[in-house]
């Protein structure tokens, strides 16, 4: 009898592995995908040892997976884009949550928000000062109370009555970020020329849900009470089933004023162009004509994903059911 070569098991289930996703999307099937940022701006290859970059590029795909988790055990866009977000702001190399940035004071107030595709609720708080997840915050505004956005103490007594544990401001300071604000203080720029940053996800789940959800610390050395476009639903975060998942980040007082989040997405629903295009023309057209930089991540229910920019650089990852995983930094990779 002739030799039969086998697979081993293990070899099988990888095989099994591979095959899934393709034949899934070869059958129609609803594609699942997440897209995370972690900020963009003035980002120098020179700057960036390898050590750093290796750290963030870490940070970014275990946020990135966590997500994606999330989509993969059937969970909602809601959860994958608040537990992208989470670990996030865990992570002290980005801006929000721990590492955030420190106001002209030297306090972090944090702003965050999340949108619902589907039935287009929303939820945000801005100048929270112990809350040490605000995207967890404002998923809570969005599903306990009448409120789309509350701020400062406000939303730290209503983070109590939903049993939230704050913890001093203390925790979210970091050396580095504290020898950046004694560098800027010392500086003659004002600061209108801090340092910015913001992280976000947008996800799109297995039912066909889009969400969006945006963090940050804001800018550094900002006046006490600044808010910026992150907590702004149509600004910095924006999602809805018709049309598509936005968060944004840049130059806030810019992305307010051009509603960047939205008019992504009307520009998909009126023009009826591609959400590339529409990112294209919002970023590179309406934000660069305002001497304004930043970027958007952008997902629709077709599962297709835009990370767009005008600035040096964009920290940001994408994973979905296609196969694609991926995480770049500069313009280039």
């Amino acid at each position: 009898m002739a030799d039969v070569k086998r697979f081993s098991p293990g070899l099988m289930l990888a095989l099994i592995a591979l095959l899934v996703p393709a034949l899934a999307c070869a059958q129609g099937a609803q594609p699942i995908a997440i897209v995370i940022h972690g900020g963009a701006g003035v980002i120098n290859r020179a700057d960036l040892t390898r050590e750093r970059e290796a750290g963030y590029r870490a940070g970014l795909e275990a946020a990135r997976d966590a997500g994606f988790a999330v989509l993969e055990r059937g969970g909602s866009s809601l959860d994958a884009v608040t537990a992208a977000v989470r670990m996030l702001e865990d992570d002290p190399q980005f801006n929000a949550g721990k590492g955030a940035v420190l106001n002209r004071d030297g306090i972090a107030e944090l702003d965050s928000s999340i949108m619902d595709g589907k039935t287009l609720k929303a939820g945000a708080v801005a100048g929270v000062k112990h809350v040490k997840n605000p995207v967890e915050l404002a998923k809570a505004v969005m599903e306990k109370s009448p409120h789309v956005l509350l701020i400062s103490g406000g939303a730290e007594e209503f983070a109590l009555q939903q049993g939230f544990a704050l913890v001093p401001n203390s925790y979210f300071r970091t050396e580095s970020r504290v020898r950046q604000l004694e560098r800027m203080k010392s500086s003659t720029s004002d600061s209108g020329s801090g340092s910015k940053g913001t992280v976000g996800a947008v996800a799109l789940d297995r039912n066909g849900n889009l969400a969006a959800a945006t963090s940050t610390g804001g800018m550094a050395n900002k006046m006490p009470g600044r808010v910026g476009d992150s907590p702004i639903i149509g600004a910095g975060t924006y999602a809805n089933n018709a049309s598509c998942a936005v968060s944004a980040t840049g130059d806030g007082e810019y992305f307010i004023r051009s509603v960047v989040a939205h008019d992504v997405c009307a520009l998909v629903t009126y023009k009826g162009i591609s959400l590339e295009a529409a990112a294209r023309e919002v970023i590179h057209q309406k934000i660069e004509g305002l001497a304004a930089t930043g970027g958007v991540i952008a997902l629709d229910t077709a599962g297709n994903i835009v990370m767009d920019f005008n600035s040096g650089g964009m920290f940001r990852a994408a994973r979905d059911s296609r196969g694609r995983k991926d995480v770049a930094i500069y313009g280039d990779r």
